[in-house]
């Protein structure tokens, strides 16, 4: 029975290879799109999740008010565990730094450098290839490579022993090496120094309680039942031990679970390269409507050619065939198609994989050999055939084999509301997403284009290395010897990740707690980046008392309740130094634009930092060839380095790009799933109405007609459509845009524009057959009558 079931699959399949081809066709590339979604969204669930104590380890997170960070404190680790008993381990890392590393002749500037406790490696699974694990991090001048690293700095050669020189002033030792850093690792480093190598600095010998620098994780007992009620408890004595050690500073902090990072982490001074669980809930969203359209595709080509095989139905029910017999039968033809569409989904996922990785900046994998892989694929392949063959296989078992077998095939080509009602749905999503393409697209332009508040434009910047530091003079005289446009800022206002709440201003509310960033810039710094002074002035070199003085932005003078004008000249106190406001700047972004522009305190630099230079046109690389020279001259031991702040803020924004290139990408293919199935129905609605076409052309109809008669059903449903996915629509975009701060204002034309462009692919796509049908010769179709 099987066999014969099988060998009549397969014949249906071979015999219509038209229809054949669509269904497969649309189905692979349905799956293909799901299984590339799945892949990546399978990548983002499994950050971190292959520490051996994954599920114990927690990182704190403090919240000043509306300030929510991820950093902590020296002084915390220490204090909680020694207090708290259900704390089994803890480590702490101070923020991503840069060294120069040499060896021999050869040196590079390395960014991915973390300092650790020597517990690092008892609470991360991260592999030491070489190298002893209790003792690799003991000694402060130790120091543990990659494998990666191990190859770029030592060649074949045992590196173990190995001494590289940091900074051009100390030595360390390499003890050990790590196998190279998962992906999928929200910490991702080159190397790991001991904190012992800088604890001589103040915050470590005294494990200070207010200096957020660290993040903070701590390993709770396997024991412990971690249940949000639990949490919150632990949380809470958690605050009541920092509130013994600093009474002044009001924060509530958090225990984030270090498999929710990645995902989780809309928090301020994070680490780069974090995710968004939004955009993995809209892809997994997205693969399903991709695979529901392929299905749907099946189910109404199945079920409008039912008549063609209702007398093969109607035989079988005459010699016995019972409806479960039919119904397994079809359900394994619609299978076995699920199947042949499947070896193609693989083959095309094979080939694109490497595009699709750089298009999401990943590194993406097609293991077959991986079993639960394998079972999943298999489980969607089967998944896809009951789906899509559920419903023809319950309609064609249902056909009676007495009005079959007498001829009565008028409504045999399925049920015409159902069809329909599918048809429907494929447009509602597929013009859901062409809506969402359009707004995603016109978001990352304006993220794009946004007025920052400054030209970002012709900016390029170097940071003041080793010895450049104490040569600044000789610096700032070289810069303007060759006539450049430079200023020397502490920060650059792409993310600013210092701040303080200690700050006071006449008439403050005592419990206020604001967070007040702050940069330290000189008398250039407003006129290079072409910011508009609303009231008073800018730092001057005639002002002597400008070292104690302070410039606000509008909000930081909204936050002290004055007007620009009115702040001017008012007595402020930041970090317990006392100055006159002297100038307000009109508001501009120095954090991504997701953030609202929050209170800014600026001082006059006396320090140093990065010098960024206005290019003039044309002159860009003559600029950086002086830049580099002066560099050279007075710290020839560092490579001369540069970027452009325009490449930085795109850079920013790298994650939203991608997910709107994903996006666009399966959202068109969203749209040619659903046309492909719309061009075999109205290939067979032509078929079935051959000859009611041939006697409209021979009474007179035009090409015109004949196109309109076949498109009108089409129209009306498409129109639905739009009346249904315009407010789902609006609903999505409006819950995405909620996630910045400045975003666009969609408005009526989106939602219209959108629907339309959808209405005109469907028109193209049905007016072939309709035209074709509408040439063809009327007296082959009449012949037979």
């Amino acid at each position: 029975m099987l066999k014969n079931y099988l060998k009549i699959a397969l014949r249906s399949i071979l015999r219509h290879k038209a229809y054949s081809i669509i269904n497969i066709s649309g189905l692979a590339i349905g799956m293909a799109s799901s299984i590339l979604i799945l892949l990546w969204v399978q990548n983002e669930l499994s950050y971190d999740r292959f520490h051996k104590h994954a599920e114990q380890i927690y990182r704190i997170t403090s919240n000043a008010g509306d300030f929510k960070t991820a950093v902590s404190t020296a002084g915390m680790t220490q204090g909680f565990q020694s207090v708290l008993p259900v704390i089994k381990n803890t480590v702490r890392l101070i923020k991503p730094t840069t060294a120069l590393f040499t060896v021999g002749d050869r040196k590079f500037e390395e960014h991915r450098i973390f300092y650790a406790d020597s517990t690092f490696l008892d609470i991360f699974s991260f592999p030491l290839v070489k190298g002893d694990v209790r003792t690799a991090m003991m000694r402060p001048d130790a120091i543990l490579i990659t494998e990666y690293m191990a190859k770029k700095y030592f060649g074949k050669e045992n590196p173990l022993g190995k001494v590289l020189r940091k900074d051009n002033q100390d030595n360390v030792v390499v003890t050990g090496v790590l196998a190279n850093i998962p992906t999928n690792a929200h910490l991702q480093f080159d190397f790991i120094i001991p904190i012992a190598a800088i604890a001589h600095h103040r915050y470590m010998t005294e494990n200070l309680w207010d200096n957020f620098d660290f993040y903070d994780y701590i390993q709770l007992d396997k024991n412990f039942h971690a249940a949000p009620g639990a949490l919150a408890g632990l949380e809470h004595q958690l605050d009541k031990i920092y509130l013994q050690h600093e009474k002044d500073i009001k924060i509530d902090l958090h225990l984030q679970p270090l498999t929710r990072i990645h995902l989780h982490s809309n928090l301020q001074l994070d680490l780069s390269g974090m995710g968004n669980i939004q955009y993995v809930n809209i892809f997994f969203v997205v693969a399903i409507f991709i695979l529901v359209v392929a299905c749907i595709n099946f189910m109404n080509l199945a079920t409008a050619r039912s008549a063609r095989r209702a007398k093969e139905v109607g035989l079988r029910k005459v010699v016995g065939a019972g409806r479960g017999q039919l119904i397994r039968q079809f359900l394994g033809e619609s299978l076995l198609i699920s199947f042949f569409s499947l070896l193609v989904a693989l083959v095309l996922v094979w080939l694109v994989l490497p595009a699709f990785n750089t298009l999401a900046g990943k590194t993406l994998t097609l293991q077959l050999s991986d079993g639960r892989l394998l079972l999943s694929l298999l489980g969607i392949s089967i998944a896809t055939g009951i789906l899509s063959g559920s419903w023809p296989a319950l309609f064609l078992s249902g056909f009676q084999p007495v009005k079959v077998l007498k001829g009565s095939l008028r409504n045999l080509g399925g049920n015409r509301v159902f069809r329909n009602g599918l048809v429907v749905v494929q447009f509602i999503v597929s013009i859901v997403l062409l809506i969402g393409t359009v707004v995603i697209f016109n978001q990352l332009r304006y993220i794009r284009n946004r007025n920052l508040g400054f030209e970002k434009e012709n900016l390029l910047y170097m940071r003041m290395k080793g010895n450049m530091w104490n040569k600044k003079d000789a610096l700032y005289a070289g810069l303007t010897q060759h006539s450049l446009n430079w200023t020397v800022t502490s920060d650059l206002p792409t993310d600013l990740v210092t701040g303080s709440i200690n700050v006071i201003w006449p008439g403050k509310d005592p419990k206020s707690q604001i967070v007040f960033p702050s940069m330290d810039v000189d008398e250039r710094f407003f006129d290079i980046f072409h910011m508009k002074i609303l009231s008073g002035r800018a730092f001057s070199k005639d002002f002597k008392s400008d070292t104690t003085n302070y410039i606000l932005n509008e909000t930081a003078a909204r936050t002290m309740r004055m007007t620009p004008n009115s702040a001017i000249g008012q007595q402020i106190s930041f970090q317990d130094t006392k100055g006159s406001i002297i100038g307000v700047v009109a508001d501009f972004n120095f954090k991504p634009i997701q953030r609202t522009i929050e209170p800014l305190v600026m001082r006059l630099n006396k320090y140093g930092g990065i010098i960024v230079v206005r290019t003039q046109p044309g002159a860009t690389e003559a600029t950086i060839k002086t830049l580099g020279k002066i560099s050279q001259e007075l710290e020839p031991a560092y490579p001369f380095a540069y970027n452009f702040l325009d490449q930085d803020l795109a850079n920013q924004y790298k994650g939203e790009q991608q997910m709107g290139s994903i996006f666009n990408l399966f959202a068109l293919l969203a749209i040619f799933i659903s046309c492909l199935g719309l061009y075999g129905l109205s290939a067979f609605i032509a078929e079935q109405r051959t000859k009611e076409i041939g006697v409209r052309k021979v009474l007179g109809a035009s090409l015109f007609n004949i196109v309109k008669l076949l498109s009108t059903d089409f129209t009306r449903l498409i129109l639905i459509a739009m009346i249904i996915a315009i407010p789902l629509a609006w609903w999505a975009v409006n819950k995405w845009l909620q996630g910045f701060a400045y975003h666009i204002q969609v408005g009526w034309a989106v939602f219209l524009l959108a629907p339309l462009i959808a209405l005109l692919i469907a028109w193209i796509t049905v007016s072939y057959e309709s035209i074709k049908a509408g040439v063809a010769n009327p007296i082959a179709s009449l012949r037979s009558e």
